[in-house]
C-alpha cells in the first residue's frame, strides 16, 4: 500500500512538471505588436535597428526596448513598409540585420517542442516498469526464510540465571548447550548430539523464555521462527521456507533452530480438508524430511515449543526428530518465590514485604501470571502516589489478575448486598469447618470482573494428588453459597450458576474420569478427544450403554446432593455465627483472614491444605 501511494505521488508530480514545461514552451514573454504599428514607429524615427528572422521582425527602440512583430511570409520587409507609407530613405537610414536559422536550430525548434513530452512519458513508463520488475523479483523470493537471527554479541542476553524454576528443563537444555560448546567431550564416549528438543507446557510457563536463554548460553547462531510464518496463501511456500531455513542453518552449523508454536504446522496429518496437497501438511512433510531424512543434519539442533502436544503428528514426535520431550509444569511455591524475586528486580519494594507470602497466595499461577502480577502492583503504586510497592498493592494485584479489576461503580441494592454477603459467607464458613478444605484467606462483596463477590482460599504447600474425600468436601464448599441462600432467604438467585456448573463438572469427572464411584468402579466412561474439523470441537466418544448412562446420572446426582446436604447442615448448625459475620462483612465489605477468624470465633478444622480459589 505504501509503495502504491508513493508511485501515485511520483506520477502526479511528473504530470505537473510536464504541464509546466509545455505551458512555458507555449508562453511568449516578448513584447509584441502588429506590423502596421511597427511601420508607423519606423516612419516617426523611433526605431534604431531592425533584425529579421524568417517572418519575425525584432525592432529596437531609442529607449532600448525590443518589440517583436510578425510579417507576411514571402514578402520583403521593405515592400511591406512601403505599402504602409514608409519612404525608402527612412528605411535605408535604419540598420537592418537579417538572420537565417541554422540547420540544428531549425530542426531543434521543430523537434524539441514535440519530442519533449514524449520523452518524459517514456521516462515515466520506464520508472514504473522498474518498480513492477522489482515487485516481481520480491514475489519470486517469498519462499525464502524470513531471517530472525540472534547474533552472538547481542545485548541484553537472557541466560539460565534469568529463568527461575524449571530445574529439570534447564538441566536437559544445558546438556544441549554443552554438546554445542564441547562436542569432542561427548564424541569420545560415542554420544551423538540430540537432533531436537520439544518444550511442552501450559501457556505462560516459560517456553519462549527458555529458548532465549539457550541462545544466550550457547553463543552460537540462533535462528527463530514461528510456526505460522511458514504457511502462506501460495502452495509450496511453507515447504520452500523450511528448505531455506535448514540450508542457512547447515551453513552456520553448529547452530540452534527454534520453532515457536509448532502445532500451527505440526498437527496430525489427515485431520483437515486439504488432503495430501494441503499447504500445512506439505510444510510438515518438509520439516520431517529435513530433521531426519537421507541428508545428514549434523550440528543443527531444532528446539520447538507448543502447549498442545496432543495434536502433534506422531512422526514428528518420534526419536530421531525430537529426541527429548521436556515438560514445563506450573511452578511450585519455591519456584514462584524465585520467579517473584526475578521480577521484583528494579522495583522498589517496601521494607518487610514478604514474597513468600505472595507465593503462598498464588498457587496455579504461571510465570507469565507472576510477571503480570508484579507489573500490576507497580502500576497501582504509581497511581496511588507511593514511593514504593507495598504488600497491599501486591495482594490486590493477585485479585486483579485472578478476577479482574474492582467494579465499585456497580451499585447494588441493600438486598443484593445482603444476598451476596450470605452467599460468600456460605462458601467461607463451610470451607472453614471442613477438615480437608482450604483455609479461607479473604471474603469480599466488592464486585470484580463478573463476580458480585468472591471468596479466596489458599494453601501453604502444593499438592499433586487428591483423595475422594477432599473432592466431596470441595463439592460442599462450592454449594455453600447455594445452601446459604436457601436457608437464610428461602429462595435462590442466579448468583449460584457458576457454582452449580463447577460442581456438576467436578462430580462428572469424579464418576467418569477418576473412578471415584463405588457402583461404576475403576473405569473411564466416555473418551473425550479434540476434533480438529472446521474449528475446534470437543467430542465425547460414548462407549457405554443407556443403562450405564442412567447410573452415571444417578451417581452425579448423589454426589451433588450429598455435598449440598453437608453444606446445609453446617450452615444450619452455625446460623447465629453466620448472622454475626454477615453483619460485619456488610459493614466492611472485605474481610482478610485474621478478621474472618476473629469474627467466626471458631478455630479452623484444617488451615493448611491444597489451594482452591472460587468466586461467585
Amino acid at each position: 500500500m505504501n509503495q502504491t501511494i508513493r508511485n501515485i505521488i511520483i506520477f502526479t508530480i511528473s504530470m505537473i512538471i510536464i504541464g509546466a514545461i509545455l505551458a512555458t514552451a507555449s508562453l511568449d514573454t516578448e513584447k509584441r505588436t502588429d506590423i502596421a504599428t511597427l511601420a508607423n514607429d519606423v516612419q516617426q524615427g523611433k526605431i534604431t535597428s531592425l533584425q529579421i528572422r524568417g517572418t519575425t521582425v525584432e525592432a529596437t527602440y531609442e529607449n532600448g526596448d525590443k518589440i517583436v512583430a510578425e510579417k507576411e511570409p514571402g514578402d520583403s520587409l521593405a515592400t511591406i513598409f512601403n505599402n504602409y507609407g514608409v519612404d525608402s530613405q527612412t528605411m535605408r537610414s535604419i540598420p537592418t540585420e537579417i538572420k537565417e536559422p541554422g540547420g540544428f536550430t531549425y530542426w531543434a525548434s521543430l523537434i524539441i517542442p514535440n519530442m519533449l513530452p514524449i520523452l518524459l512519458l517514456l521516462g515515466i513508463m520506464w520508472f514504473f516498469f522498474r518498480q513492477v520488475q522489482g515487485q516481481n523479483s520480491k514475489a519470486m523470493s517469498f519462499g525464502q526464510f524470513a531471517s530472525h537471527e540472534i547474533p552472538k554479541d547481542a545485548k541484553n542476553k537472557v541466560t539460565f540465571k534469568d529463568v527461575a524454576g524449571v530445574k529439570e528443563a534447564k538441566h536437559e537444555l544445558m546438556e544441549i548447550v554443552e554438546f554445542l560448546k564441547h562436542p569432542e567431550k561427548f564424541a569420545s564416549f560415542g554420544a551423538k548430539i540430540p537432533k531436537g528438543a520439544l518444550l511442552m507446557g501450559s501457556p505462560g510457563t516459560g517456553k519462549t523464555l527458555l529458548a532465549r536463554a539457550i541462545a544466550g548460553e550457547a553463543n552460537v547462531p540462533f535462528f527463530h521462527m514461528s510456526g505460522s510464518e511458514f504457511v502462506e496463501m501460495f502452495v509450496g511456500v511453507g515447504a520452500s521456507r523450511v528448505r531455506d531455513l535448514f540450508t542457512r542453518a547447515k551453513k552456520n552449523a553448529p547452530c540452534i533452530v527454534f520453532i515457536d508454536e509448532i502445532d500451527a504446522v505440526g498437527r496430525q496429518r489427515g485431520s483437515g480438508l486439504g488432503g495430501s496437497h494441503d499447504e500445512r501438511e506439505q510444510t510438515l512433510n518438509q520439516i520431517l524430511v529435513e530433521m531426519d531424512g537421507f541428508e545428514p543434519n549434523a550440528g543443527v539442533i531444532v528446539i520447538a515449543a507448543t502447549n498442545r502436544p496432543d495434536v502433534l503428528d506422531p512422526a514428528l514426535l518420534r526419536p530421531g526428530r525430537f529426541d527429548r520431550r521436556i515438560v514445563l509444569d506450573p511452578p511450585d511455591i519455591d519456584d514462584r518465590e524465585a520467579i517473584l524475586k526475578i521480577h521484583a528486580k528494579q522495583k522498589p519494594l517496601s521494607k518487610g514485604t514478604s514474597l513468600r507470602k505472595l507465593a503462598e497466595r498464588t498457587p496455579g499461577f504461571s510465570g507469565a501470571d507472576l510477571m503480570n502480577l508484579m507489573n500490576e502492583a507497580a502500576i497501582l503504586a504509581v497511581r496511588r502516589g507511593k514511593t514504593s510497592i507495598g504488600e497491599d498493592e501486591l495482594l490486590e494485584s493477585i485479585e486483579k489478575v485472578m478476577l479482574g479489576p474492582e467494579r465499585r461503580s456497580r451499585v447494588m441494592s441493600e438486598e443484593e448486598r445482603k444476598i451476596t454477603a450470605y452467599h460468600e459467607l456460605g462458601h467461607a464458613l463451610v470451607a472453614h469447618l471442613l477438615p480437608h478444605a482450604d483455609p479461607v484467606q479473604k471474603v469480599s462483596i466488592i464486585s470484580r470482573g463478573r463476580a458480585a463477590g468472591y471468596t479466596i482460599k489458599t494453601p501453604t504447600s502444593d499438592r499433586y494428588m487428591r483423595r475422594r474425600e477432599e473432592y466431596t468436601e470441595d463439592l460442599a464448599v462450592m454449594l455453600g453459597g447455594y445452601a446459604a441462600e436457601q436457608i437464610i432467604f428461602g429462595d435462590i438467585t442466579t448468583g449460584a450458576s457458576s457454582d452449580m456448573s463447577n460442581a456438576t463438572q467436578l462430580a462428572r469427572n469424579m464418576v467418569t474420569q477418576w473412578g471415584m464411584s463405588s457402583k461404576l468402579g475403576p473405569r473411564v466412561y466416555g473418551d473425550r478427544e479434540d476434533m480438529i474439523f472446521l474449528g475446534r470441537n470437543i467430542h465425547e466418544n460414548r462407549d457405554y450403554s443407556e443403562r450405564r448412562a442412567e447410573t452415571i446420572d444417578d451417581e452425579i446426582d448423589g454426589l451433588i446432593s450429598s455435598g449440598l446436604a453437608r453444606a446445609k447442615q453446617i450452615i444450619t448448625d452455625n446460623k447465629s455465627i453466620m448472622d454475626k459475620v454477615a453483619e460485619k462483612l456488610l459493614e466492611t465489605e472485605t474481610m482478610e483472614r485474621e478478621a474472618f477468624l476473629e469474627a467466626v470465633g471458631i478455630p479452623p478444622a484444617n488451615p493448611n491444605n491444597m489451594f482452591k480459589s472460587d468466586s461467585k
